[in-house]
């Protein structure tokens, strides 16, 4: 008799959570109660939360739901890991520690079944936008990080507040080519890592690429407050098989198998 193959890992990015979107905090919830306690590991690839805007917001209720909801999924004994996306930076241990996660650096390399899979957020590869590449490289420095981090919580999150629509007007007068991942950034990222198999969100365009024996999986953005829902998560089960899937549940394609 065959075995049924177990969720090994879960992968999920770019909820942009935040209290004035209860119905995709309400489905993220779901996800973490009804999909991710089933599975030995669950990475969050970043952009989790809307903006983050330093470990001294946890005691918002909104902030310690979600904190408290990661946590008993660790507690369950599923080992969540998370890395960074370009909203939500700023975690830090204190956040690790209180929802029972491990802080990842990007590319984290996984092993599948004799394949090497990276993961990243997908930000750090749009390097055609180089605006955005100068910003990123400035406000990933520790030093600027240290600095910003004393400044009141309020100022952080006004600062914050002026950063995004800043983001939002610029990003009208940009090409989605620029704002995608640029293709000698993913063919380098492969190189270096050796890898067989990259996995990341933050373009908001969920799709499989395949190239030279090799698969690319993005990550699909969550959306439940507006029209039209969207949002999903990809698997990967003991016989090495990913598998996308909607909101409800339902696998999007045929298994992909990683196998040796």
């Amino acid at each position: 008799m065959t075995m049924p193959a177990r969720t090994l890992a879960l992968f999920i990015s770019d909820l942009h959570l935040q209290e004035s979107r209860p119905r995709t905090a309400d489905a993220f919830f779901r996800f973490l109660a009804e999909r991710a306690l089933w599975a030995e590991q669950l990475y969050l690839l970043g952009d989790v939360f809307e903006y983050w805007a330093g470990d001294d917001d946890l005691a918002s209720p909104f902030h310690r739901r979600i904190v408290n909801a990661l946590r008993a999924v660790s507690d369950a004994g599923v080992a969540v890991y998370w890395i960074a996306g370009n909203r939500d930076f700023l975690v830090g241990q204190a956040f690790a520690h209180a929802a029972g996660l491990t802080l990842l650096a990007e590319p984290h390399i996984l092993a599948a079944n004799g394949r090497r899979v990276a993961l990243v957020h997908g930000d750090a590869e749009c390097t055609a936008d180089t605006k955005y590449m100068a910003f990123r490289a400035q406000v990933r420095e520790p030093a600027w990080q240290q600095q910003f981090l004393t400044m009141p919580l309020a100022q952080r999150k006004a600062i914050i507040a002026g950063l995004r629509e800043g983001s939002r007007e610029a990003q009208t007068a940009k090409s989605y080519d620029i704002m995608d991942v640029a293709p000698d950034a993913i063919e380098a990222l492969f190189a270096a890592n050796e890898a067989d198999v990259l996995i990341h969100g933050h373009t908001h365009r969920p799709a499989l690429h395949h190239a030279d024996g090799k698969r690319r999986y993005v990550l699909p953005d969550w959306e439940l407050d507006a029209e039209p829902e969207r949002g999903g998560w990809l698997a990967l089960d003991s016989n090495g098989r990913f598998t996308r899937h909607g909101l409800d549940g339902q696998a999007l394609q045929a298994n992909s198998t990683v196998s040796g």
